[in-house]
C-alpha cells in the first residue's frame, strides 16, 4: 500500500497570481456546516507557484465570503490542484477541500492564463498599469475532520491592476463566474499560511491540532489525469493514519 507524506503547517509559497471578484446572483455552493454565508462576491484565484514544501504546482481556487461567530473571511468552495502531495497537505492541515485535476499555466507577453481541462475553465488575465507593493492578511473559514477552523495567513508582492476574464462551458457549476471582473496580478507573491485555529467564543482561537483525520480522503478527484499517467481510481482506501504520521519525521502528514 502507497504512503504519502505532507508537510504540516505553516507552509511558505511564493509565486504568481490572477485574483478577481466576481458579482454572482447566487452562492455558488453552500458553507460547511457551523460557517454562516455571507453577501458579496466570489474570490477566483489562478495560481502558478515556484516554490512551495511540495515544490512547484498550479492551484484553481474559488471561495465566498463567510463567517465564524464574528470572525469574517473567505470559504473556499472549490479548490484544484495539479499535485497529490498538495492536495493532502490542504485537506488535513486546513480542510480546504482540494482536488486533483490537470492544469496548465501560459504566459504569453504580460497575459498570463491558467486552464482546468477536465472542466475546461480558463482564468485569463492581462496587467496594466505600474506594479504597486501589497501586503494583505489572509483569514480563510473552513471545516477539517475536527471541526470548523480559522487558517491565518499573510500575502505580499507586487500588483497591478488587470482584468480577469472567466470562461466556462454552459451548464458547469461554476458558469456564473463567466465574464470579465475587476482583479490583479500579483508578481513576486510569496504567501504564508499558519497552522488553523479553533474558534473559542465569538471572536477569539486557539491553537488547533497540526492535522485532524480524513478518513476517506484519497489522492485523485474522479477523471484526474496528470503528467500523462492515470492516478490511482477514487476511494481505493487511502487514509490517514494518525499513529503512522506519530512514527513519521517530524513535520509530515501522512496518508497511506
Amino acid at each position: 500500500m502507497a504512503t504519502m507524506t505532507a508537510p504540516l503547517a505553516p507552509w511558505s509559497l511564493a509565486g504568481e497570481s490572477l485574483v478577481g471578484l466576481a458579482r454572482c446572483p447566487e452562492r455558488l455552493a453552500p458553507v460547511p456546516w457551523g460557517l454562516q454565508p455571507l453577501p458579496g462576491p466570489a474570490l477566483i484565484v489562478a495560481t502558478c507557484f515556484s516554490e512551495s514544501p511540495v515544490g512547484p504546482y498550479l492551484e484553481f481556487t474559488v471561495a465566498e465570503p463567510a463567517r465564524l461567530g464574528m470572525r469574517v473571511g473567505w470559504c473556499v468552495s472549490t479548490m484544484v490542484v495539479d499535485s497529490p502531495e498538495s492536495r493532502v497537505g490542504g485537506r488535513l492541515n486546513w480542510g480546504f477541500p482540494k482536488e486533483l485535476g490537470a492544469l496548465t499555466w501560459r504566459r504569453d507577453g504580460s497575459q498570463r492564463e491558467l486552464h482546468w481541462v477536465e472542466r475546461d475553465i480558463v482564468v485569463r488575465g492581462r496587467p496594466g498599469g505600474p506594479p504597486l507593493p501589497v501586503l494583505a492578511p489572509v483569514r480563510m473559514l473552513q471545516r477539517r475532520g475536527d471541526g470548523p477552523v480559522v487558517v491565518p495567513g499573510r500575502l505580499y508582492g507586487r500588483a497591478r491592476l488587470a482584468t480577469i476574464e472567466v470562461q466556462t462551458p454552459e451548464g458547469d457549476p461554476l458558469a456564473p463566474l463567466a465574464g470579465g471582473h475587476p482583479g490583479v496580478h500579483v508578481a513576486g507573491m510569496r504567501l504564508r499560511v499558519r497552522p488553523a485555529r479553533h474558534p473559542v467564543g465569538l471572536a477569539s482561537t486557539l491553537r488547533a491540532p497540526l492535522r485532524a483525520p480524513e478518513p476517506a480522503l484519497s489522492w485523485e478527484a474522479r477523471g484526474d489525469w496528470l503528467s500523462g499517467r492515470a492516478l490511482p481510481s477514487h476511494g481505493r482506501g487511502h487514509w490517514f493514519d494518525p499513529s503512522i504520521a506519530h512514527g513519521k519525521s517530524a513535520g509530515q502528514s501522512v496518508v497511506r
